[in-house]
Formats: structure tokens, C-alpha cells, sequence
């Protein structure tokens, strides 16, 4: 899944559970998604919601891509934006979610958003069980070491979608009242989106 030709390190989060990080430009990035169920304090992150209490809570909570477990490795865990930007901190001590200005800083250093999403994604295709993307996985050499993976999302209303066809991550970046920015890969382009979501859909996190 990572690139062989970079250089790793490592950290761990509030769980124990160990990732490789990369150094990209001027700054390091987990090269893994986050899959902790309690924030840096140790309390729990709500989790096991029905479809009808996804769509209407307003606290923290993750879920597994389809209610699997199976999923989590390599996908991690999928959250709302209100686990990210909780006051009790979704990431480990050390750690931070990033704002959509530093995903710009990320974006940029690998040529823009034309071209970067290519340079984030991993290689290989889920059909020729070569990798996890689906066919044509447009670009993806992982150049950059992200690594980034197409684990789905949870929609706003409860429903999964998207596993093996993009990868959507949050910023801790509101952007209306009801909305935050994410940014995401997708199987069949070489760019890097960016686009604003309902708070209460489940994404990744790095």
C-alpha cells in the first residue's frame, strides 16, 4: 500500500493503534487513516447508530464502512465532522485535523489540484487485484507516499457508498452552517477534489 521508495515514521494514536507518517514539503502528514473510538482524553466516540440517528445527531460519532469491521484495515474508521472538531480532539497528542488552507499547502506542493490527486492515491486496481482502487484508478503512483486509499463515506441520511471508488477526507473547515470542506480522490480522475458536505457524513480522517 505505501510507497516503497520513501521514507516513513511512525506515531500512535490514544488507542494504540501505530501508522506510518510522510514528510511532503513542509509538512507531515499520517500516511494511514485515523481508526480511533475514543478522543485524546479517553472517552468514548459514540458509534453503532442507526441510519435515522446518523442523519440527526449532533455529537461525534464514527462508523465502520457498512457496519463491517472487516473495513477498517486498510480504510480506518469513517467520522462526522462534529467528532473531528470535538473539543476533546479526534487525533492524538501531538496531532491536529487539518484546516482546508493546510490541504491547499498539500494540494499545491504536488503541482495543484489537476494533477495531485494521482501523486496521493495508491497504485494498483481492485479488479486486476493489484490494489484497492477501481479500474482505471487514473493516475495513482503514490508518488507523494500519502497513500490514499477509497474507502467510502457514510452518507448524511445513513447509507453507505463508494468503497474501492473514492477516498474523502474532512478539513476542520466549516464551510456554511450545516456544511464542512472535505477533499477527495477518485478511481476515475487525476485530480484532487474539493467540495463542502453535510457535517453529520461519514469520512475519513488524517
Amino acid at each position: 500500500m505505501h510507497n516503497p521508495d520513501r521514507i516513513y515514521g511512525t506515531m500512535t494514536d490514544q488507542e494504540g493503534h501505530a501508522y506510518k507518517t510522510i514528510a511532503i514539503g513542509s509538512q507531515v502528514w499520517m500516511a494511514e487513516n485515523l481508526q480511533t473510538s475514543t478522543y485524546r482524553n479517553g472517552d468514548t466516540i459514540a458509534t453503532n447508530m442507526t441510519n435515522t440517528e446518523w442523519q440527526n445527531t449532533t455529537i461525534g460519532a464514527w462508523a465502520y464502512y457498512g457496519n463491517s469491521a472487516v473495513n477498517v484495515c486498510p480504510n480506518g474508521k469513517l467520522y462526522n465532522w462534529y467528532a473531528c472538531v470535538d473539543a476533546r480532539q479526534l487525533c492524538p497528542s501531538g496531532w491536529h485535523m487539518p484546516s482546508d488552507g493546510e490541504w491547499t499547502l498539500l494540494i499545491d506542493y504536488l503541482g495543484g489540484i489537476s494533477v495531485a490527486g494521482g501523486k496521493l492515491k495508491t497504485v494498483g486496481t481492485y479488479d486486476t487485484s493489484t490494489g484497492l482502487w477501481f479500474s482505471p484508478n487514473e493516475g495513482g503512483d503514490n508518488s507523494s507516499g500519502f497513500s490514499g486509499v477509497p474507502g467510502g463515506a457514510r452518507a448524511s441520511i445513513g447509507q453507505y457508498n463508494g468503497l474501492t471508488q473514492f477516498g474523502s477526507w474532512w478539513t476542520s473547515s466549516p464551510s456554511t452552517s450545516i456544511n464542512a470542506w472535505r477533499r477527495s480522490l477518485d478511481y476515475f480522475l487525476l485530480a484532487a477534489g474539493r467540495t463542502d458536505r453535510n457535517k453529520n457524513t461519514g469520512l475519513s480522517v488524517r
